[in-house]
């Protein structure tokens, strides 16, 4: 079985994260897949405190393997869940879009393990001297924001500026992808876009098949011209917003047509309004399975690659 310091680290059975997805990943789907033996995260989004505290609560109901949650530090509630994070002692804390250096005292006293999701060395840098107890590099492929650098370059890149153990996302659905982080030099995975296919991952029937029905050119990046790169699934809304982004159309537009364009994807499976979040690896999503059948499965199949060189490696 694989096995590595995250795994030690945290208590779990094998190291894979799912990753925090704002919209989808909730207390259900993140016991399913600590109960599996992974990681599971609850994506706090910018969902008020009560909300967030309802889903720690069923993933506890649910679950006593440990769990984490992804705090998107622009979020206008991310004081109020972080300090949330910290009364209820969650095991770690997943952040994005911003610096956590501040929150970092009241983690650490609450003995939770602060995990930043980085896209460049210079980031990573700078957790590792914030105190982060692991950094998960993601690279460009990966769905919703992303950065510029690819997984392939940016984990060994990140690998070797720090000494913290290191996860590798962006581009990994199954075994190949788990074995190739970690002849990059990480220790360990996150995965969303696989996890979409879950049978406890509750988004609208819609968007399940659109993730399942997907080929490798499925995907798309917009927001560009805004800052915030997003990648996600062609759809008629995809297309229009791409649009309108190369024209002449003004940017508090733009900053309007895409408002609650995810949630009408998750609940609503709206085509024309909605914006389906996807990696690149959504053209490797086969089924529908349980979310312990997918983590026990990437693994098993990352284990003998792991073992044993390719056949034309003498």
């Amino acid at each position: 079985m694989i096995k590595s310091p995250i795994c030690d680290m945290l208590g779990i059975r094998y190291p894979l994260f799912q990753g925090g997805m704002a919209w989808i990943a909730d207390g259900r789907l993140a016991a399913a897949v600590s109960e599996g033996g992974g990681l599971g995260i609850i994506a706090a989004g910018n969902a008020p405190a009560d909300v967030i505290r309802e889903q720690i609560h069923i993933a506890k109901d649910l679950t006593d393997k440990p769990f984490g949650v992804n705090i998107m530090l622009m979020s206008p509630f991310a004081d109020d869940i972080a300090q949330l994070v910290a009364d209820e002692k969650v095991a770690v804390v997943t952040t994005g879009a911003g610096n956590p250096a501040k929150y970092m005292p009241i983690w650490t006293e609450a003995g939770i393990k602060v995990i930043p999701v980085v896209a460049s060395v210079a980031m990573a840098k700078l957790m590792t001297r914030a105190g982060a107890s692991a950094l998960i590099a993601e690279g460009g492929e990966s769905g919703g924001h992303v950065g510029e650098l690819t997984t392939m370059v940016l984990v060994p890149l990140v690998c070797d500026a720090t000494d913290l153990p290191v996860l590798a996302a962006g581009g990994i659905a199954d075994g190949r992808g788990v074995a190739a982080a970690f002849m990059l030099g990480a220790c360990g995975v996150q995965m969303g876009t696989r996890f979409l296919s879950a049978e406890e991952c509750s988004i609208h029937p819609t968007y399940k098949e659109k993730i399942i029905k997907a080929h490798d050119l499925a995907t798309m990046v917009t927001g560009k011209r805004l800052g915030h790169p997003v990648r996600s699934l062609r759809t008629n809304f995809s297309r229009d917003y791409s649009k309108a982004e190369y024209s002449d159309t003004p940017d508090d537009v733009l900053e309007k047509m895409g408002e609650g364009a995810l949630r009408l994807a998750v609940q609503e499976g709206d085509l024309d309004k909605g914006c389906f979040l996807s990696g690149q690896v959504a053209a490797m999503v086969k089924k529908e399975q349980p979310a312990a059948e997918i983590v026990r499965e990437v693994m098993e199949e990352a284990e003998p690659i792991l073992k044993g060189a390719p056949k034309w490696v003498e």
